[in-house]
């Protein structure tokens, strides 16, 4: 029983006795030549427009773009709502996960596609869903603004909503692959000791789910500066008030200032490629984040 199970388990190492040499060697890892030509179209495809923008970008004028007061004014702006549909992400998107990672039943499948659905749904459809609940004569709009005369479209704070609800199922997504791969055991163990579920989940849980939440977080905050279909649809285009930096990349291409535009663009592609190289231990490798997201 012992040398079987040794057998076994050089089984699983990949040590087989009498496999042939080449396929302990891997040939299954050569590379398809003849799909060759495919893939290095498809990085052309990719790579090209990036390419494009970093060639016809305006590098002597970029210190003046980057401090007009436009400018300025819109990345404030972007930090601000971004920061802030991030934090309400986090305090709604945790227990929305740890409901899809620990719930059963048929309800949870239903529940878990209402929420992944903004990650395919047209961000411009999106806004105007938004439109039809939250404005002034929305399902929940109309008596918000019969109760307080306060109407959320058009707003700085509507800018937050359409960004929360384009940006939350990233966060929730990966949070709830994270608790479910996380080890029960260690809950179990905990309660024996005579910790309560929910000291269990802040003492046991939580940090070890630290690193997959840092991650969402990350995708999330990048996700929702990026915002712009449901944004416009949903607050308008009004500087100071609701034009973020993607809005004003396109108010500049819309006045014919191509340089502006371009200059404004370069911003936005250095901080999602700065997003990609913090996650690239979790993101850039085979069952990283991706993997949760499928």
């Amino acid at each position: 029983m012992t040398r079987l199970a040794e057998q076994a388990g050089g089984i699983a190492e990949g040590n087989v006795p009498n496999a042939p040499r080449a396929a302990r060697r891997g040939t299954g890892n050569r590379p398809l030549w003849p799909l060759a030509p495919f893939a290095a179209a498809g990085v052309a495809l990719l790579a090209l427009p990036v390419l494009g923008l970093v060639v016809r970008a305006p590098w002597l004028r970029m210190p003046e773009l980057l401090r007009s007061e436009g400018a300025v004014e819109a990345l404030r702006l972007s930090l601000v709502c971004s920061v802030s549909a991030t934090v309400v992400s986090v305090v709604l998107g945790v227990p929305l996960a740890w409901v899809l990672a620990h719930g059963r039943g048929a309800w949870v499948g239903l529940l878990r596609g209402v929420v992944t659905l903004p990650l395919v749904l047209p961000p411009v459809v999106g806004g105007i869903a938004l439109l039809l609940t939250f404005g002034r004569n929305g399902l929940l709009g109309r008596w918000l603004y019969e109760a307080t005369g306060y109407a959320l479209p058009f707003t700085t704070a509507g800018v937050v909503v359409a960004e929360t609800f384009v940006a939350m199922p990233f966060l929730v997504v990966t949070v709830e692959s994270a608790f479910r791969s996380a080890d029960a055991g260690l809950e179990e163990a905990a309660a024996t000791l005579g910790a309560s579920r929910l000291t269990a989940l802040r003492t046991v849980t939580v940090p070890l789910l630290l690193p997959s939440l840092g991650a969402g977080v990350v995708l999330t905050w990048a996700r929702a500066l990026g915002e712009f279909g449901a944004t416009i649809t949903f607050a308008g285009n009004l500087p100071g008030t609701t034009q973020t930096l993607p809005l004003q990349v396109y108010g500049l291409l819309e006045s014919g200032d191509l340089d502006g535009a371009v200059g404004m663009s370069l911003v936005l592609v250095v901080v999602a490629l700065g997003v990609l190289l913090l996650l690239r231990d979790r993101w850039l490798r085979p069952g990283g984040i991706g993997g949760g997201l499928a």
